[in-house]
Formats: C-alpha cells, structure tokens, sequence
C-alpha cells in the first residue's frame, strides 16, 4: 500500500492565536504551509502568501485589521484558483470583509468570514468556537480544517455579518471588564478584601467565564496577554464606527474606549486588555497612576474617534 498522504492546509499570520491554530493542525495530521510578516524559524514557513497558496488549498487568514487583510488577499490572489478556500479570522469591519471577499471572487476562488472568539489558552486547546458568514457548502468543503481548532462552528449567515456579530461580542467582553474593574475599585476604597468579589459571584448571576478568567489577574497585577488592550481598543472602534452608521448610541462602548485610548497612552497597548484596572491602583498592582493626556492617535473611522474621546472625558470623570 502506497504511504498516506496528508491534507494541507495554509495559515498565514502567526501571532498569538494564529501559532496556536498551526499546533493544532498538525496535531490533527495536516501539513501546513505558514507565512507571517516577521520571519519565524518554522518548518515550511514561505517568502509571501502566493507561495501559501501555490501550496495549499484552504487557507487560513490570522491577522490584526482590516488593512492587513486586503493587503494579504491582494497578495494571494494571483495565485488563487476556483479550489481555494480563503477564511478570514480577523476582527475587521464588514465593510473590509466584502472588499476581501470580493477580491477572492475575481479569481473565481471561495472566501469565509469567519472571525472566532477564545483566547490565547482556548486556541492552545483546540477550543475556538468559529463564526460563519457565507455559504454553507463551501463551508461544508472546509469543516474538517476547522474542527482541528474549534470546539464550535456557528453559522451565522450572509458575509459580514459573521463580522458583526463577532464586534457585538467584544463589545460586551470589553464593557463587563470595564464593569469589573469599576466593581473592584468600590471593594478598594471600602476596605474590603478584593477576592470577596469572586465569593460573591459565585451564586450570583452574572457570574461568567470572562469574569473567572480576568479577576485573578486583575487582582494580583498579571496582564500577561490574552487578548490585548490595543487589539481590544481596534474592535471598539469598529463598533463604534458600525454604530454611527446607524445613528446608534453605544455609551458603555464610549466609555471603555476612553479607558483603552488613555492605557495605551501609558504604554499597556500589548498587555491584556483587563490592565484598564490598573487606573484604579488596586494593592497587587502597586500605587496608583498619574492623570495621562487625552490626545491620542486618531481611530478610524472619524465617527469612532468622537465616540472614544467623549468616552475618554467619561472616564476621567467629564461630562
């Protein structure tokens, strides 16, 4: 009998999540061909992504924004034909998603949005949950390439709307850790031990896995990234700027996204984004830290750069 031969599959980016996804796959017998901006010393890494698409047929997309992901497919698509599969798992805009996908469409190949929610350790596990937007069949073609990395494919409906709900969900993450923070700063100035907050949630129902998984670093001053503070602060924006669109209102928002922009003043752009807690100073983190200055770099698009500085003012204590 001949030797069997592995499937392939292609990913490119390789950051946090991204690495952990290529473990996966190979871990579930794929051959992977992998490329990422920065080199990195990994079997099968290639010189752009048209050689990732001239090696593998389902390909992969973990990068940070939007403009990164049009910049990837332009790149691709001279080498994509009507077998290739491009997934996008990026946190981008719908607006970016339909641009991608068209691109992928003009050489007749087949393109997913399809943005996923877990973090650092969920990846390591192999416990993504996918959200997907497009066609169920070509989705069909591609399942056994995901279920490597995923406890969950949700299909959500038409593409972008996939992207959608993925900036809905991190908008309630970023707003419940905000609201833990605010919690735990009452604790604070009241004297009370900081860990009664988690006793309490225990029977109480709001009690989440988020709220397990950021209190104990929030705590004791651990913000290792998970999911950090300026890839946090990108996806509000996007909501923001989705929300404005719609003449919608979205105050919770504005009010972390003031905390985000001042903490990546202060240089936490890369920590996890529960390090918004340490404007409260809580006794694990050390002392409290000075006012910072409410100018910052300029969010896209301009209607979520008012919602984040009007954010900012609520969060110093404006009106």
């Amino acid at each position: 009998m001949g030797r069997q031969v592995k499937p392939t599959a292609g990913v490119i980016g390789l950051g946090i999540i991204g690495s952990r996804v290529v473990s996966a796959l190979r871990k579930n017998g794929y051959q992977v061909w992998l490329y990422n901006r920065s080199p990195r010393p990994e079997p099968n890494f290639l010189s752009c992504p048209a050689e990732v698409a001239e090696s593998a047929k389902h390909i992969q997309i973990f990068v940070s924004d939007g403009p990164a992901l049009i910049s990837v497919v332009k790149n691709l698509a001279p080498a994509l034909t009507p077998d290739h599969v491009v997934m996008n798992h990026a946190t981008i805009s719908p607006h970016e998603t339909r641009e991608a996908a068209e691109i992928v469409a003009s050489r007749h190949a087949k393109f997913l949005d399809a943005p996923f929610t877990g973090s650092r350790d969920a990846a390591e596990r192999g416990e993504l949950v996918y959200y997907i937007g497009g066609d169920s069949a070509v989705l069909s073609s591609v399942r056994p390439l995901l279920q490597a990395s995923s406890k969950q494919i949700l299909e959500i409906g038409d593409i972008g709307q996939a992207s959608v709900v993925k900036i809905a969900t991190n908008l309630i993450a970023a707003t419940a850790v905000e609201a833990l923070a605010e919690a735990h700063a009452l604790l604070d100035k009241n004297g009370i031990d900081l860990r009664k907050l988690s006793l309490a949630l225990q029977s109480h129902a709001v009690r989440s896995p988020l709220a397990d998984m950021k209190i104990p670093g929030m705590i004791s001053g651990d913000f290792e990234p998970r999911f950090s503070l300026k890839h946090m602060f990108k996806d509000i924006q996007l909501a923001l700027g989705l929300a404005a669109e719609k003449e919608i209102d979205l105050p919770a928002a504005s009010a972390f996204a003031g905390a985000a922009m001042a903490g990546i003043q202060q240089g936490w752009g890369d920590s996890d984004f529960s390090v918004i807690s340490r404007f409260y100073g809580f006794p694990g983190q050390g002392h409290a830290l000075p006012e910072v200055s409410p100018e910052a770099a300029k969010p896209e698009p301009a209607a979520a750069e008012t919602k984040a500085a009007r954010g900012w003012s609520l969060f110093r204590g404006g009106k």
